[in-house]
């Protein structure tokens, strides 16, 4: 049987047809869907009748969170959140001057092997759902009270490595009967999987990209990401500047800050000069998140704003992350690591 949650209206009016029922009870059926209720029986204005059909092939149910934590200094809270086969994914909510921001997963583990993260350490499990994504986001508003403005797909996986499927989620995020989130409120974070950048833009849509960079040679980059062996920095900063001015949307450069790896003057002037012709992009600096199994220490504070601040003479759209989460397990699957193995 099928989750209701993660179908589209367009496949509820296919049931509906097979169902022999009217074509409005799928416009029906569609809003409770993305709605906070918690099964099927609530859906006050779909006959009991259609119900017991509906109960016949698809079942309706939320994702449960199996644990919450929350950072006292901040407000942070990350989500460990049970999938209906038991795997545990998470999901970040942060909280802004402009609203609130959710960080939602996209596979359970990832692939990729990047030599600072938690998520990829065990492995790539399997992908989620659309369903899987958007529920993510509805049980965190239901959970909070709460109407979320921004969602990053930065969780645990990569989101490119799912692409169909992330596609699928922009489609009933952005939908105003469903999640009704702006696509340009959407940003998706990869690690540089350079043929699906140039498919992305070429789609037309309106949501940022985030993309991993943490490197300004080659030679380093193989070193902290094995992504780095398939596609050089020249082909996904090709890459990139191709989606900005196929989108006119902007391009984040995450850089992960490692103590005596990355973060010295001569990297921040081979990071300006590589990105400086690519319109609408920025630095984030970010203090790396320490892990168990990684030796990597994140760099000092003073060295992190001296090399922002050199940037930002070089002409470079420049920031320092602010540290949100820093009490909760703040790397990317660390607290489902944790609980997995306890």
């Amino acid at each position: 049987m099928k989750n209701l949650i993660g179908m589209k209206k367009t496949e509820l009016e296919a049931l509906m047809g097979e169902l022999g029922e009217a074509k409005f009870r799928a416009a029906q059926l569609y809003k409770w869907v993305y709605s906070p209720v918690d099964s099927i029986d609530d859906m006050t204005n779909i006959p009991k009748v259609l119900k017991e059909k509906i109960k016949e092939h698809y079942f309706y149910r939320h994702i449960t969170a199996e644990h919450i934590l929350m950072d006292e200094k901040d407000g942070t809270k990350k989500f460990l959140f049970r999938l209906e086969d038991g795997n545990l994914i998470e999901s970040v909510l942060m909280n802004y001057s402009y609203g609130s921001t959710i960080c939602i997963s996209s596979q359970v583990g990832c692939r990729m092997g990047c030599k600072f993260c938690a998520s990829t350490i065990d492995g790539l499990v399997r992908n989620l759902s659309a369903g899987e994504m958007t529920d993510q986001i509805m049980a965190v508003e239901k959970s909070e009270k709460i109407r979320i403005s921004n969602i990053v797909i930065m969780g645990s996986g990569e989101p490119f490595d799912n692409f169909d499927e992330i596609v699928r989620f922009i489609e009933l995020a952005n939908d105003s009967e469903a999640l009704n989130k702006g696509q340009r409120h959407i940003t998706i974070s990869t690690c540089g999987l350079v043929p699906e950048i140039y498919k992305l833009a070429d789609m037309n849509l309106q949501v940022n990209l985030s993309v991993s960079l943490h490197a300004p040679t080659d030679i380093l980059r193989k070193e902290l990401m094995p992504v780095g062996n398939k596609y050089k920095l020249d082909e996904l900063l090709k890459a990139c500047k191709y989606y900005t001015e196929k989108t006119n949307r902007k391009i984040t450069f995450e850089y992960a800050m490692i103590k005596n790896v990355n973060d010295s003057r001569e990297m921040a002037d081979k990071l300006a000069y590589i990105i400086m012709d690519i319109k609408n992009a920025m630095v984030n600096l970010i203090p790396v998140n320490p892990i168990e199994e990684s030796s990597f220490e994140k760099s000092d504070r003073n060295s992190i704003y001296e090399f922002n601040g050199y940037l930002i003479s070089k002409g470079v759209n420049s920031t320092v992350r602010r540290k949100l989460g820093s009490d909760i397990n703040a790397a990317c699957g660390q607290l489902r690591r944790g609980y997995t193995e306890s």
